[in-house]
């Protein structure tokens, strides 16, 4: 107001000299030492001149931001036609210059101009212009939030995925879900194969398809609401590839949360799904759900088994895992049968022929209600989304349409019949291996007679090669001189000339005396007879041999017991029998068995379902104490599954605990999550407490950790 004083005095004192229009045409401020020049039209209101008055004065005094007007004219028009051009053409950074002076004076341009300057910098190449358009985004939610278009914040949540800011772009769709603005299942299933690709945003992808999910659950008690618009269903596709980023980040506890509303929301699971479920199973050790489920896969076509080959190497290696070497060994004869009955015309036909009808897969006990079902189309495969089919443990290959087990599937089953003094088991499933695949020549079993040869395991290579004799399976002829060589090297003359009438039995040193065959092997040069060149006759007992020598070495693996315990303790914590599941926590103990990860979340589970909040923080206690001790490694999901539960207990003291653990270990803090958790059940926590008004140092300090806590989600008005 100060320059329109001037301007009346000044009229005043010389009203001869000049019109007012001629002096408010033509008029120079001067603000901070910098000339301004602005041209005032005659015919503009007094509203608009007060308008930029105070503008002048508040550049005045911030001198932090400069603005720039490069026109001649600052007409409402001419601003807006500058910013038109500029997106028209391309130019983006004349556009936001623009686009800045235009909102300083007249504030937002209209819908389309600020839905087309947004895509217009979502689309460049520039990350900068794309956190530009994030930040208006931001901005205009706050102030104006009619004026985003649905196809605007959806473009927006799309570039940013695809740039890799997954915080960003989850902040977009959330606020999409709170407007019921939402997207189909394509464009989720676009965000979130874009999402899953870091670790943080498979956690972010995770948490919105369960928000997703929620909407769709509660679409009927709001009905009537004019504010709910058309809900999608999630498609098994967005499960899919959240599941996925699930199994390969490590998250098996958001994964099993995310299978169970696979359930309630009715999506018709599919051959992706059967993968996803094999790989998370496995991590978690519920071979349970994995025999139920290879019951409906066993049905499946044979043609589908290059995809099913990861199911069967989860399996197999849960069977490893549990010690399960019968087990084990009987998958491994139904994969010879699979592959078997792949070449077989007659299944084919079939096969082709048979009408396609979903099943159903129980997950859990199904005399519990916690137990649930799903619908499986095991022939379904998707186009769209395949994942590798040669990934995963390495137990089981697929080659020219068969399946295998592999070098390393053999040697965990080899030395464990070895470990366990079981020969004779290994020595059967060779047999009916052999006899499954009948193929011309037996190289798998003269393989594993080669390699328990070069291992030293003289005896079980005999007694492997006895069995076999007696079943009539043709051994190669280089197992049995290999074998007779190595008794010769160690003197072992007795074995050496009952191996040679083994020999001659097959028509190999029939007209030589037992001296003359042991006296030539026993004069054979040295180097005939190291470790790398005794045996010839196949490279394929080289690479087992390989593989044993790793398994030979390894660690001594985690308890099968463990595995055991975990199932139970599950059990008893979806039935609510608590005591049963400490029961079973404390004989792991008596057992010297660590508890795991998933032991913890079980309970946490059990005890989070009855609200029993005061037994979660004594289990705290046995957590924190292992986790500091590096005893048990620090999982995201269980600390915020802690988190969570004391948050909704009211325990702020453990919940500002839980984050410092978090933040200690570098963890994604998910702040938009926990602030509607405590607005739904602390709304009106300490609405009107001051901190002069505790009466207590007990409610003194948890009145400061509420504080602690609202300050750290980003709470700092008083809801």
């Amino acid at each position: 107001m100060r320059g329109f004083f001037r301007l009346y005095m000044f009229r005043r004192r010389f009203p001869s000299t000049a019109s007012t229009a001629n002096v408010i045409e033509s008029r120079s401020v001067y603000y901070a030492g910098s000339q301004i020049s602005y041209s005032y039209g005659t015919g503009m209101s007094f509203a608009y001149c007060k308008k930029l008055s105070a503008l002048h004065t508040h550049r005045c005094l911030c001198t932090s931001v400069q603005a720039k007007f490069p026109w001649g004219s600052s007409s409402y028009e001419k601003l807006l036609s500058k910013l038109e051009t500029s997106l028209e053409d391309d130019c983006v950074d004349e556009a936001w210059e623009a686009f800045n002076n235009f909102k300083c004076l007249f504030g937002f341009p209209t819908q389309q101009l600020a839905s087309k300057l947004i895509i217009s910098s979502s689309y460049t190449s520039n990350v900068h212009w794309l956190r530009k358009a994030y930040d208006l985004v931001i901005v205009i939610l706050k102030e104006k939030p009619n004026l985003l278009r649905h196809e605007t914040l959806t473009r927006v949540a799309l570039s940013l995925a695809r740039a890799q800011l997954p915080v960003s772009a989850s902040k977009i769709l959330r606020v999409m879900l709170e407007k019921y603005s939402i997207p189909s299942s394509d464009i989720w299933s676009t965000l979130f194969s874009h999402l899953v690709k870091t670790k943080v945003g498979s956690y972010l992808a995770s948490e919105i398809l369960i928000e997703i999910c929620g909407h769709y659950l509660h679409r009927t008690v709001d009905r009537k609401s004019s504010r709910q618009g058309k809900l999608v269903i999630p498609s098994a596709t967005m499960f899919n590839l959240v599941l996925d980023s699930c199994a390969r980040f490590g998250s098996v506890l958001k994964a099993q949360q995310i299978i169970q509303l696979m359930s309630c929301i009715g999506v018709v699971a599919d051959a992706n799904s059967i993968v996803a479920f094999a790989r998370i199973y496995e991590m978690i050790g519920q071979r349970d759900e994995l025999k139920k489920l290879k019951g409906h896969i066993d049905d499946a076509p044979v043609i589908l088994n290059r995809h099913y080959r990861q199911f069967y190497d989860c399996l197999l290696s849960l069977h490893f895992k549990y010690n399960d070497l019968d087990a084990a060994a009987e998958l491994l004869l139904d994969l010879c049968r699979c592959s078997k009955s792949l070449h077989s015309s007659d299944a084919l036909s079939i096969e082709s022929n048979r009408p396609r009808k979903p099943c159903v897969f129980q997950i859990g006990s199904s005399n519990l209600k916690t137990g649930y079902k799903i619908m499986v189309d095991l022939e379904k495969l998707p186009t769209d989304l395949v994942f590798d089919a040669q990934s995963h443990s390495g137990l089981v290959l697929f080659m020219d349409g068969k399946l295998f087990p592999t070098n390393k599937a053999m040697a965990n089953i080899i030395y464990g019949y070895v470990k366990a003094r079981k020969s004779s088991k290994l020595s059967n499933l060779l047999v009916n291996m052999e006899k499954e695949t009948k193929q011309r020549e037996p190289s798998l079993s003269s393989d594993v007679i080669d390699s328990c040869i070069q291992l030293g395991w003289f005896e079980i290579a005999h007694d492997i090669l006895d069995d076999l004799e007696s079943a009539k399976i043709t051994i190669r002829t280089t197992s049995y001189t290999s074998l007779l060589r190595a008794y010769c090297r160690e003197n072992m003359l007795e074995e050496s000339k009952v191996l040679l009438k083994q020999i001659r039995k097959v028509g190999h040193f029939v007209n030589l005396s037992d001296e003359d065959v042991i006296s030539s092997f026993l004069h054979e040069d040295g180097t005939s007879c190291r470790p790398d060149t005794r045996i010839t006759a196949s490279d394929t007992s080289s690479c087992l041999v390989g593989f044993l020598d790793r398994e030979i070495r390894k660690e001594e693996p985690s308890c099968p017991l463990i595995y055991e315990l975990n199932a139970s303790i599950l059990f008893f914590c979806k039935a609510k029998m608590m005591e049963d599941a400490l029961k079973t926590y404390k004989l792991m103990e008596e057992r010297n068995v660590q508890p795991t990860v998933l032991t913890f979340s079980h309970l946490v589970n059990g005890y989070a379902s009855l609200k029993a909040y005061r037994q979660i923080t004594i289990l705290w206690g046995e957590i924190r104490k292992r986790l500091e001790d590096t005893v048990l490694p620090a999982d995201r999901d269980l600390l915020e599954c802690l988190l969570l539960n004391f948050l909704r207990g009211g325990y702020f003291e453990r919940v500002m605990e839980i984050v410092n653990f978090m933040l200690k270990y570098k963890m994604y803090t998910d702040k938009w999550k926990y602030k509607r958790e405590f607005l739904k059940f602390h709304k009106g926590l300490y609405r009107n407490l001051k901190q002069s008004d505790a009466r207590t140092d007990a409610q003194s300090k948890r009145l400061e950790q509420v504080r602690a806590f609202r300050r750290w989600v980003g709470i700092y008005h008083i809801v």
